[in-house]
């Protein structure tokens, strides 16, 4: 559980560093709301719930929709996130810190590596897709 969210600490850690040691307090300010907003993107707050990769391949055979395997902290994962906007609660999320079998099916996936975003939808798989391949199946 804290591997998900380490990051997001060590930010918040330098936001408040920032603030205490800074001598001028629009700066301090400044600086902790950078830092905060940064922890708060790279924390798992941004994404929808994340449910088990055996909960999510039971749901996507039943309705089709795709299944992200994605993790705290990747960019890439953001990026796909904000992309998909307000369409991305229709996919299944899997974060793959939380659950180790998720993380197993993404290994399977790319040969050994845990890189995410990796979307498998009706057995096909891609790494790192274009939000409007995703898009085009939710």
């Amino acid at each position: 559980m804290l591997r998900r969210w380490w990051f997001a600490g060590l930010l918040l850690a330098c936001a408040v560093l920032a603030a205490v040691t800074q001598g001028d307090r629009r700066l301090a300010v400044a600086e902790a709301v950078v830092f905060g907003g940064l922890a708060l993107l790279l924390s798992p707050l941004p994404f929808p719930r994340s449910v088990p990769a055996a909960q999510a391949a039971e749901q996507s055979r039943r309705d089709g929709r795709p299944i992200i395997y994605w993790r705290p902290g990747c960019r890439y994962c953001l990026r796909l996130r904000r992309r998909l906007g307000r369409r991305a609660r229709h996919a299944h999320w899997v974060d793959i810190w939380r659950d180790p079998a998720g993380a197993a099916a993404v290994r399977a996936v790319t040969g050994g590596d845990e890189t995410v975003p990796t979307v498998v939808v009706g057995g096909e798989a891609k790494v790192n897709p274009p939000a409007d391949w995703v898009l085009g199946r939710l």
